[in-house]
């Protein structure tokens, strides 16, 4: 961070606040503490009778890989709406949320990403500016060795292990190994 959001001002500090746990940049000038959260990234994994929809990517990161169809969710947006939104932008493939499926963090990158689980209202889906293929895969055609990211890859693996009646939610999480600088 270079200068505070709120007033331009170039003092920032880079410190623990009164009361806080953790280190925040703080304004010099005008006092704003500046809080960096994790981004929520919003899917589905949505079937159609014995099928999954998964999408090739056609944008990076991991351009031409399959994935579930998800992304950034949108301030003022509730996390299902979200979810919706970005399978239809992925896949114009419309969809009833039935339960939230998968919670998976991603503590290095700072992001979480929620994966529900619906059914297609009907078998109808297009490539998009996103998407470069979208396909209904069964169990046995998904292309392991071609998933984009580990949390698609639990999310799947959660569904295959407990079924679609499951219900409760997995939670999952992915860790590299931090390097710490000095």
């Amino acid at each position: 961070m270079n200068f505070c959001s709120n007033c331009g001002s170039e003092q920032l500090v880079f410190k623990v606040p009164e009361g806080d746990t953790y280190k925040r940049f703080i304004c010099g000038n005008c006092k704003t503490i500046h809080y960096q959260n994790p981004r929520i990234i919003v899917g589905c994994l949505a079937t159609w009778e014995d099928k999954i929809l998964i999408c090739k990517r056609n944008i990076e990161p991991r351009f031409g890989l399959w994935n579930l169809p998800a992304g950034f969710m949108e301030n003022g947006e509730k996390a299902e709406d979200g979810a919706l939104r970005e399978t239809f932008e992925e896949s114009r493939a419309e969809v009833d949320i039935i339960k939230l499926h998968a919670v998976f963090s991603l503590p290095n990158v700072n992001q979480v990403y929620l994966h529900f689980y619906g059914r297609l209202k009907e078998p109808k889906f297009s490539i998009t500016p996103e998407s470069s293929e979208v396909r209904l895969f069964t169990i046995d055609e998904i292309p392991w060795d071609q998933i984009a990211f580990h949390s698609t890859t639990f999310a799947l693996e959660k569904y295959i292990e407990f079924g679609p009646d499951y219900s409760g939610v997995h939670i999952g999480s992915y860790e590299k190994k931090k390097r710490w600088v000095n």
